[in-house]
């Protein structure tokens, strides 16, 4: 089955949401020029409260996901320690070199064939992807709400574990994952009321559709 993870998450209300919806993963955004950002402080008060909560028919525990853009190994690794994160995803121009000082712990998105070449096959930990492929853009470190190039998403799903992200909604996203067959897929702005607040009936409404694949 498909795995999805919301990103974007900037409040409790929205992680529970998309918790008990049962989404898989969710991403928390550690670089402030997003709308979607979210403070350590704060993510701090969200982490354990969603860990402590019993949230109704879920077989496993949700993983929490820091989003960086070109933040040093340790700071991440500091601020996975702080709030409680399972994993770090790799949002701008870092080098392979980073993702292995992250010791399984990180993936990396990608936008072009030739960066699959230099980061396809550093994930080995099964419950992440090996690759987040996101529409390419000149200056934008995602949330653009544009379509990755189907085609490159094909050809990398059949060698990759892969989680494919931009522009997909809760109308669309069945036929995609038909298409594509991707690992897992990957929403912010597809399922806000507005920037950096989740439409709660979304979230429930694109899990559902994800998951009937």
């Amino acid at each position: 089955m498909t795995v999805v993870k919301i990103c974007g998450i900037t409040n409790l209300d929205d992680a529970l949401c998309a918790a008990e919806a049962g989404a898989d993963m969710l991403g928390l955004i550690f670089y402030p020029p997003s709308p979607r950002s979210v403070t350590v402080e704060a993510a701090v008060e969200i982490a354990p409260v969603l860990r402590q909560s019993q949230i109704a028919n879920r077989k496993s525990q949700i993983i929490l996901v820091g989003v960086f853009v070109n933040e040093s190994p340790e700071h991440m690794l500091k601020v996975i320690d702080q709030v409680g994160l399972d994993a770090i995803q790799l949002s701008g121009n870092e080098p392979v070199d980073t993702l292995r000082a992250l010791n399984g712990r990180g993936f990396k998105v990608i936008r072009k064939l030739h960066e699959a070449f230099s980061f396809g096959g550093q994930q080995t930990n099964p419950a992440l992807p090996e690759l987040v492929l996101e529409a390419d853009h000149p200056t934008l470190y995602g949330g653009t709400g544009q379509r990755a190039n189907e085609q490159l998403a094909l050809q990398l799903a059949r060698q990759h574990q892969l989680m494919l992200t931009g522009g997909l909604t809760p109308d669309n996203v069945a036929d995609v994952i038909r298409v594509v067959q991707p690992w897992g897929v990957d929403v912010a702005s597809g399922v806000e009321a507005s920037k950096g607040r989740k439409d709660h009936a979304k979230v429930r409404a694109f899990v559902r559709a994800a998951k009937v694949n």
